[in-house]
């Protein structure tokens, strides 16, 4: 038990009591805004928007120069969600719906582009030497495509979601940031069961013969 105890402390032993607090903030806020996701919530985006601020200025502070670089995208596609979600189509609200061939090959070439400008900020700060770095690159893309898909109402959102996930628990805890470990362990848990949820909707909105 001290040894499980310890391995979630000692990377905090020098940080500020404001850090630590603030992570437990965002991870917080962060379980809270997918939940909301989950239940189709507009909520999502203000709790989201303010747990991804604070994630920009913990990761940058932890010089995790592409968690920052998520977490800034985040913030501008919660906004951009966020009006989507109250937008008026038809006089209704944008509804969810399964990706079309158009919609998936937006998301790969916003996974594609978001992993090179990953690549080169890490080059140009010359921190592409670890092999974090290249699932940095990797989970940035997906997450970036993640988030564009979710803003549309995609239930395809929560596959990605649910791959980004699986990487990035061991990711966060090597990198000494224990809490987000636990909470993106969370994050899986809610994006298998939201999947599950939209997709149960989905089926029962389908018009019957």
């Amino acid at each position: 038990m001290n040894e499980i105890i310890e391995f979630f402390t000692a990377p905090y032993a020098n940080a500020t009591p404001l850090h630590i607090f603030l992570e437990l903030f965002a991870v917080v806020l962060g379980i809270i805004s997918v939940w909301f996701a989950k239940k189709e919530h507009i909520l999502v985006f203000p709790t989201g928007i303010i747990s991804t601020l604070l994630y920009v200025y913990i990761c940058y502070q932890f010089a995790l120069y592409g968690d920052a670089i998520i977490n800034i995208y985040y913030t501008l596609m919660s906004l951009y969600g966020w009006l989507m979600w109250r937008k008026l189509v038809a006089g209704n609200k944008i509804q969810m719906t399964y990706s079309s061939k158009k919609d998936m090959t937006k998301a790969l070439v916003i996974f594609s582009t978001t992993a090179v400008f990953v690549v080169l900020v890490y080059l140009y700060f010359d921190r592409f030497n670890q092999f974090t770095d290249y699932l940095d690159t990797f989970t940035t893309g997906i997450f970036f495509a993640a988030m564009w898909l979710m803003a549309n109402k995609k239930i395809e959102h929560w596959l990605f979601w649910t791959v980004g996930n699986l990487i990035s628990i061991p990711l966060y805890f090597t990198k000494g940031l224990g809490f987000s470990g636990i909470q993106f362990t969370i994050f899986l848990i809610l994006a298998i069961l939201g999947y599950q949820e939209w997709k149960k909707h989905l089926n029962n909105s389908q018009p019957t013969a």
